[in-house]
């Protein structure tokens, strides 16, 4: 039986220095990705040429920046990951050689197999954010979760999450008490009504 190996993290790109290198389409589609889930994510973004909607979209976030010059490795400095997303194959390619042997995680977009991580869909409501993976395999399907639980995910669930972290504060006792107390009170977020 096959299964999903990756293992899902949450990173402060705002901490971290994001490079993108590519301006078209797909550099469009994985800033767009980057700062929906992370508005004020630190980002540089190589290009020989912009596409307007992605200097629009840079415009509006003063954290990114546009530098507009060829792929060289010395922008692989001071990074903490970067995602290759040229027209060009042979630069992507590059691109990924170059990372690795910094020690950098790299996505290559389009090239699964060229990949340290994806970019997967993303709920976010509030305080509470899930991320869906299909290991690569079908971003369709991924897309189509990423709206299933934006429906039904109420919009204050952010309360009920900052009310159950005062409660948490409240407690006394050991670790396994305060985890026992804590899956008491929520029970009922999956307790099947009959």
């Amino acid at each position: 039986m096959e299964r999903n190996e990756l293992y899902p993290i949450f990173l402060k790109v705002n901490q971290l220095d994001v490079l993108i290198v590519g301006g078209g389409n797909v550099g469009l589609e994985k800033l767009s990705f980057l700062l929906k889930s992370s508005p004020n994510a630190n980002v540089d973004v190589i290009s020989i040429d912009f596409l307007d909607e992605l200097k629009t979209l840079a415009d509006q976030h003063p954290q990114v920046n546009l530098i507009q010059k060829a792929y060289d490795i010395s922008d692989l400095e001071k990074r903490h990951f970067v995602i290759g997303c040229t027209d060009n194959l042979d630069v992507n390619l590059q691109i990924n050689k170059e990372a690795k042997a910094k020690h950098l995680l790299v996505n290559i977009a389009d090239t699964p197999n060229q990949c340290d991580f994806y970019l997967g869909g993303v709920v976010t409501k509030g305080h509470v954010k899930i991320a869906i993976s299909t290991n690569g395999k079908s971003p369709t399907t991924a897309k189509r979760l990423r709206q299933l639980f934006e429906e039904i995910i109420p919009e204050n669930i952010t309360e009920l999450v900052s009310n159950l972290n005062l409660y948490r504060k409240t407690l006394k006792g050991d670790f396994q008490n305060k985890v026992d107390e804590m899956n008491k009170i929520t029970e009922g977020l999956v307790s099947k009504k009959e």
